[in-house]
């Protein structure tokens, strides 16, 4: 989600910064783009660094049948995958 928002913002910083050629007295239009275009440039790199650290949970159910009973028995089994942690 912040990935796409920090794309949405450098954009529309950009646009803001080089495409729109209007002056207004109450606000520098070039300044507000490019401060959009920086939190957006954080915000994605922000994004990419909380993705590469996020925990990755498989889980496994197998049903079997008990050879004595007869009956489906299920077993679930969680596997973590910390490759982001120190």
């Amino acid at each position: 989600m912040s990935i796409g928002t920090g794309v949405v913002l450098f954009v529309i910083g950009a646009i803001l910064a080089f495409a729109i050629n209007v002056e207004v007295e109450w606000a520098d239009l070039d300044m507000i783009g490019y401060i959009l275009m920086g939190a957006g440039a954080i915000l994605f790199v922000v994004g990419l660094i909380l993705m590469a650290r996020r925990r990755r949970t498989d889980v496994v159910t197998r049903t079997e049948t008990d050879p004595v009973a007869g009956e489906h028995v299920s077993r679930r089994s969680t596997r973590s995958d910390d490759a982001g942690t120190l």
